[in-house]
């Protein structure tokens, strides 16, 4: 990063970027053994998501979901942009951005729910619960492949490596026609 980099993402943001890249990876390693170590990489999972969604109303600018997070339509018209290839810089999470932060939060919440629902007495001995709870695992796998998909297609778009910059915390400086 040159000196006129910008600070956009906070210590907390990329922590708990990497920390919930780091449990999914664990759980997916762990899905198969029967030691408790999965339950307990799960309950880890959503720890980070539920700091995550505290941080997203309580943290820097770049980390709020009211900077990032769009409704449908102008989220669905950057869609369009990026078709087009004329998607504006965004300095933070452009829109389909925020759409992947709160689909990844929202599948991996979901999944930790499903996975502590195994667990209970209600729902011991039906198959359906195993079946969502791995429909969630293999949804999530696709929303990770879509979300790395996303972050190379961005970076090579606007020639910036988005990866060293979730590591930083910083990027380049807007230029003309950037968004903030």
């Amino acid at each position: 990063m040159s000196k006129a980099s910008q600070k956009i993402w906070d210590v907390p943001v990329r922590l708990l970027h990497w920390s919930l890249v780091a449990s999914i990876v664990a759980a997916w390693a762990t899905s198969e053994r029967i030691d408790g170590a999965h339950e307990l990489i799960g309950y880890a999972s959503a720890a980070i998501v539920a700091a995550r969604l505290l941080w997203g109303f309580a943290g820097n600018r770049y980390a709020r979901f009211s900077h990032f997070v769009r409704a449908p339509g102008p989220t669905v018209a950057y869609l369009r942009a990026v078709a087009q290839g004329r998607a504006a810089r965004h300095l933070g999470h452009n829109p389909l951005g925020g759409a992947m932060v709160i689909a990844l939060l929202s599948c991996v919440g979901l999944l930790a729910v499903s996975g502590w629902a195994l667990g209970t007495d209600l729902l011991w001995g039906y198959a359906w619960p195993v079946r969502l709870h791995v429909a969630l695992a293999w949804t999530l796998v696709g929303l990770v492949v879509l979300h790395v998909s996303g972050v190379v297609f961005t970076s090579l778009q606007h020639r910036e490596n988005l990866i060293l910059a979730m590591i930083t915390g910083k990027k380049k400086p807007p230029a003309q026609g950037d968004q903030d």
